[in-house]
């Protein structure tokens, strides 16, 4: 008859002791081998993500600035010309400061460029 805990022996018939454990003991080996590599897998996309992340907010950061410099350049343009009826000039040339804003607002924030008030206080 087969012994339901070890099917390759005999009831009455028990082979050595460690025999059982050194099995059971390589199953364990192997099954926390394998825990530990899908936990470094999973580990390493969890700081690859936190990156994306990462890189995904200064993306929008830098993009934003670079926008927000243009769009209020454009709008002062926009009304100096309202103001003063010298359409399209005044937008043209606001428009283009806007721009260099924009540019040195990206080049300080990704640190580029130093921020004036940092040289100012650092002498």
């Amino acid at each position: 008859m087969v012994s339901p805990r070890d099917p390759g022996q005999e009831e009455g018939k028990a082979g050595p002791p460690d025999a059982g454990l050194s099995k059971r003991m390589e199953q364990l080996s192997r099954s926390l081998d394998a825990k530990r590599q899908t936990d470094e897998r999973n580990a390493s996309s969890g700081r690859r993500r936190e990156s994306d992340a990462r890189g995904f907010a200064l993306a929008m950061r830098l993009s934003t600035e670079f926008v927000a410099g243009v769009l209020v350049g454009g709008g002062i343009g926009w009304l100096f010309d309202a103001g003063l009826g010298t359409s399209p000039w005044g937008l043209i040339v606001f428009l283009l400061l806007g721009f260099v804003a924009g540019v040195l607002n990206v080049l300080r924030s990704a640190g580029k460029l130093a921020d004036p008030l940092d040289r100012e206080r650092g002498g």
